[in-house]
């Protein structure tokens, strides 16, 4: 038996655990694909009994639990906050004291509780590591470097929003730090939540909304919100924030500057809100440009690895890949805080003596980041046997041909493969993917498929032989965190010319790849070669060779509000309550024509909140 250590994150959102075997990811999951919650940030104990289940081992076989983030400290820093906010803060002081006196200043001890509950064996010494330690180990010793210089940056863990660190072998040392109240997630989440979104959910509605829109608010950002200096350190003023003191971001100082109160979720957009998050997504990648210029000097190395919650924003990402600062840049796959699970053990099991065996291969250790449950042939034909489902069961030859061929001939396809996906992007395991040459096909998916709102961009999955001719990109991109310009060569003019403007600009078709072309004529691309994905790259290649097209839209198999779906029964269920043509269950194809008729007792939509 290895040695195996468990990763937990747990109790503020995107709890998850993650099982590393000798220094190895073995399996991770976050708790929300388990028990169908946004974001759940509860106890993951389904997710802790899969990780155990994959590796065929009890907690008795486990080594050491480590927990993502020091409670102590962390109550140390909500405490100071109050304290210093007397007497504004008071009320939620009061509201949240005794839950920290009673079980958060001591969370590991209900770590240890709630395994126990579990039944699945002695549980090991339960160790805290600093939350911003976990979202650096996350980032560098799975990475295929050597060497490398590793920037975090979120909202805020303990007290730190934003560290650098340099990453050598087995060892990885702090070089500097921003602390808490200034924190850039926090300014990110201050213009989600003014627009109307939900803060550590709708940060990405915001950064696809930003290209809508021109930075006419930067200056104002820059010379009342936020003081950022040369090297990217940056000091927020506070007092046109509110999350000192309670659980909203901004009041009225926040609307006396940008000319009126915050848009209501779900109501119209307008220019305002283009305009804001255009401003804020700018000077997001200005900060963070400078701070990886920082790492470079502070450190000398040539690689770069990115975590913590601000690293999901591809754009400002591939900013600093073009940029050139460093031969080439990683990042976590799940750079939020679930990836401090796996962070927090990987730490733990280095420290026990593990290694980093993946280097000698030339790949990093993360498995395409497929890191999930798996489920057999006759387990996905009993589930549709029991559903009354009708399916053909194919070759394992033939998959990829025949849903090539039903993509050319414009169907959407659910695409469900091997292990799911850790983290929160879909990469070709639990995935939605349809033509990307078909303009109609953003708005259909939108709107028909996934039920969300329509500015939002599709990725495109690219085979990696094939991603310079049609990306600007010089690097690969196996977890779709950077966002690239179409190449010029599949860049076309507009038929016409057009003054279109805010959403309009939806309908002017870009290039010869319209449906995953960004208004800004961008892409948010994902790289697939046989190491990270191979029958998702087996797919890709027999589209190209249908069509000569090598490019897929890519999104999530899920409906707005849903986590992405784990298990076939979801799977079935999301493809029948949706406008989705085929399903793939490993080597099953379902047609929509083919299947009994649906229904529910109630409204699915109804149960499900927006996110």
């Amino acid at each position: 038996m290895p040695d195996l250590v468990l990763g937990i994150s747990a109790f503020y959102h995107d709890s998850a655990a993650a099982l590393i075997a000798d220094g190895a990811p073995l399996a991770a999951a976050q708790e929300e694909r388990f028990t169908r919650v946004r974001h759940d940030p509860s106890f993951p104990g389904n997710a802790v009994r899969y990780c155990l289940r994959e590796a065929g081992a009890t907690l008795d076989d486990v080594s050491a639990v480590a927990y993502y983030e020091d409670p102590e400290l962390k109550y140390q820093r909500v405490r100071a906050t109050y304290r210093a906010t007397a007497p504004q803060g008071l009320a939620i002081f009061r509201r949240t004291l005794p839950e920290w006196r009673s079980w958060k200043r001591t969370a590991t001890r209900r770590v240890r509780t709630e395994l126990n509950a579990l039944g699945l064996g002695r549980v090991p010494e339960v160790g805290a590591r600093r939350h911003h330690e976990s979202h650096a180990a996350s980032a560098f010793f799975p990475s295929p470097y050597e060497n490398a210089a590793v920037l975090c940056v979120d909202s805020v863990g303990e007290w730190a929003t934003t560290t650098l660190w340099h990453g050598t072998g087995t060892a990885l040392r702090p070089v500097a730090e921003i602390r808490f109240p200034h924190s850039l997630g926090l300014l990110y989440s201050a213009f989600t939540y003014f627009c109307g979104f939900k803060v550590d959910s709708g940060e990405y509605k915001l950064m696809g909304l930003a290209p809508y829109g021109t930075p006419r608010y930067a200056d104002l950002i820059r010379e009342h919100l936020i003081d950022v200096k040369e090297d990217g350190s940056f000091r927020l003023d506070t007092r046109y924030f509110e999350f000192l003191y309670g659980q909203v971001m901004t009041g009225t100082a926040f609307e006396k500057l940008f000319g009126g109160p915050r848009r209501l979720p779900e109501a119209d957009l307008t220019e305002r809100e283009f305009d804001l998050a255009a401003s804020v997504q700018a000077v997001t990648e200005e900060v963070v440009l400078r701070l990886a210029r920082t790492a470079r000097r502070l450190t000398g190395e040539k690689h770069l690895c990115l975590a913590g919650g601000v690293a999901l924003n591809c754009v400002a990402n591939g900013k600093v890949v073009r940029e050139g600062l460093f031969d080439e840049v990683w990042i976590q796959p799940a750079a939020g805080d679930a990836g401090g699970a796996l962070g927090a053990a990987t730490a733990v099991a280095i420290e026990r003596g593990a290694g980093r065996d993946h280097l000698s291969g030339g790949h990093d250790a993360m498995s395409g980041s497929l890191l999930g449950p798996a489920y057999t042939g006759e387990e996905i034909g009993r589930t549709l046997d029991r559903l009354g489902a009708s399916y053909t069961r194919l070759d394992t030859g033939r998959v990829a041909s025949t849903v090539a061929g039903h993509l050319a001939d414009g169907a959407v396809v659910g695409w469900f493969q091997g292990r799911m996906e850790f983290g929160p992007r879909a990469l070709g395991s639990r995935s939605i993917i349809g033509d990307a040459r078909d303009p109609r096909m953003q708005s259909t998916m939108n709107l028909k498929i996934k039920f969300r709102e329509s500015f939002r961009p599709f990725a495109p999955s690219v085979l990696c032989e094939d991603v310079k001719d049609y990306f600007e990109l010089d690097q690969e991109s196996p977890y779709m965190l950077v966002v690239a310009p179409v190449a010029e060569a599949q860049r076309v003019q507009p038929e016409r010319a057009t003054d279109a403007t805010g959403l309009d600009l939806l309908k002017v078709t870009r290039s010869t790849i319209p449906a995953v072309t960004h208004v800004d004529g961008s892409a948010r691309v994902q790289t697939v070669s046989p190491h990270s994905n191979a029958p998702y790259h087996r797919l890709l290649t027999a589209f190209k060779e249908r069509t000569g097209c090598p490019v897929l839209i890519n999104t999530s198999f899920n409906v707005r509000g849903e986590p992405i779906v784990n298990t076939p029964e979801e799977a079935y269920t999301c493809f029948m309550r949706t406008g989705m043509d085929v399903l793939v269950l490993g080597d099953h194809l379902l047609l929509k024509q083919d299947q009994p008729a649906w229904s529910e007792e109630a409204d699915w939509r109804e149960a499900i909140p927006l996110d």
